[in-house]
């Protein structure tokens, strides 16, 4: 859509209010699909909740690539943002829920991974599409998304069920069945059969397929009553983290800089449409490596360590995007080295955000909910999140006309910091423990850092 709005604004003759809107409804219409997909998945399964969420994103693509004019163009980016909504809940939940514990920040971080990969090949389909007529080119753009959607659709025949909704259902065999497949050895299985049921509440020595009625509460109703007018201390305070991390990673300027990126170079002083373009594509191709270096420091470094670097790079390379639009916007001659500044801090801010808090806001988020809770506890974060995302995105430009475009990035520097102290505080580490027991972690007080050592202390008596 980055690029897609330059023509799109040239081709129907829209505002700059409309541009914005456009950008924007996308994520408010995420936040209805969020809030519904969590409560889908407890009821149809993880693996039927991605095909319903592959065909809205089907329908979508469809309805952008053909629309006549604006408000068709509108209606299928809203339903788009539906499929958005949906999928940005499931993915990181059903990896989580199907990956050991050795790898789960890998294979949890491999959506993050896709999704980057995906804004790449959308800013590849920009240049590709660009020389086409204009009232062909946006549309290709935007319409061209249909095909991995019918990817997606077929690949879901090949997926496993999540065992940990299957014990849920009571279904124990499936659930071993998966486990076994997915899972080094069938001790290895059984381990982790006996830990899920023993989160689900079910007693070890029952290994029947017909669900207790005991247990027939825990198919989805009663979450939201558990999260927000019964919680424990140690809910309440996981809910805060993770609503937190959603809301900061899009406060500190993510969606300005992915969206608004060839505005940015512009306001540098690139000017000719290829090379926005190809500065563009840039930030794609960052986004992509270093969240590679991330998948691979997950599971060795830790979260938290990568997460305070992170921010901490985020920071100064916002700053230095600041000062390099302060100085290009306050001489009337071209300056290289400001130009150079801030093409450098945006490709920076990209990568530290993609070597840390991008991923890791999902995986953290996916892994910390009690299972009981996860699927419809994760859409609430979802839901934060987008309503943040399309909030900075629909008045970005409003932002930088009040504050000025340097002031913009001041201000998300200014987040930035917010941000690391929060994560320094509330978040502890989670890394090497099954999912059953990360709900340990936050059972010792608000401030991370204090409870660092009994945790370790617990985790050592555990082994």
């Amino acid at each position: 859509m980055s690029g897609a709005m330059l023509f799109i604004k040239e081709d129907l003759k829209i505002s700059e209010v409309q541009v914005e809107f456009l950008a924007g409804v996308l994520n408010f219409c995420a936040l209805a699909g969020s809030l519904t997909a969590g409560r889908i998945s407890d009821s149809i399964g993880r693996r039927y909740t991605i095909v319903v969420a592959s065909v809205i994103f089907l329908i979508g693509s469809l309805l952008m690539g053909f629309a006549p004019d604006f408000p068709v163009l509108i209606s299928g980016r809203c339903v788009a943002g539906v499929g958005v909504g949906y999928a940005l809940m499931i993915a990181p939940v059903y990896s989580a829920e199907i990956s050991p514990t050795s790898y789960r920040g890998l294979l949890t971080s491999l959506p993050e991974i896709c999704i980057s990969s995906g804004i790449l090949l959308g800013y590849i389909a920009n240049i590709a599409f660009a020389k086409l007529p204009l009232i062909y080119g946006w549309r290709a753009m935007l319409g061209i998304c249909a095909i991995p959607s019918l990817f997606l659709i077929a690949g879901v025949l090949f997926m496993p069920e999540s065992p940990r909704w299957l014990v849920l259902q009571g279904r124990l065999a499936d659930a071993r069945s998966v486990l076994l497949k997915l899972s080094n050895s069938s001790a290895e299985a059984e381990l982790r059969l006996q830990r899920i049921k023993a989160a689900a509440g079910i007693p070890e020595n029952c290994d029947s397929d017909v669900v207790p009625p005991a247990m027939d509460s825990s198919k989805g109703k009663g979450v939201w009553k558990e999260m927000f007018l019964r919680p424990t201390p140690t809910v309440k305070r996981i809910l805060v983290v993770a609503v937190g991390m959603h809301f900061l990673q899009h406060v500190t300027g993510i969606e300005a800089i992915v969206l608004y990126s060839p505005r940015i170079f512009k306001a540098a002083g690139v000017n000719h449409r290829d090379k926005l373009l190809f500065a563009t594509m840039g930030v794609g191709v960052t986004k992509v490596a270093f969240i590679m270096v991330a998948t691979f420091l997950l599971d060795r470094v830790g979260r938290r360590p990568l997460l305070l670097t992170s921010v901490t790079g985020m920071f100064f390379s916002l700053i230095c995007v600041g000062f390099g639009l302060l100085a290009v916007g306050q001489s009337p001659e071209r300056l290289p080295w400001a130009v150079a500044l801030c093409v450098t801090g945006v490709l920076g801010f990209i990568a530290f955000f993609s070597m840390g808090m991008g991923p890791i806001t999902w995986v953290y988020s996916s892994e910390i909910y009690p299972l009981r809770l996860r699927a419809q506890a994760a859409s609430v974060g979802v839901a934060v999140n987008r309503l943040t995302n399309a909030t900075m995105a629909s008045s970005f430009i409003s932002l930088y006309q009040a504050l000025t475009i340097a002031g913009a990035f001041f201000l998300f520097a200014g987040m930035s910091l917010v941000a690391w102290l929060f994560f320094y505080f509330l978040c502890p580490e989670t890394k090497g423990r099954p999912l059953e027991e990360v709900e340990m972690v936050f059972s010792h007080g608000w401030i991370a850092r204090k409870g660092r050592k009994t945790e370790s202390q617990l985790h050592s008596v555990h082994t």
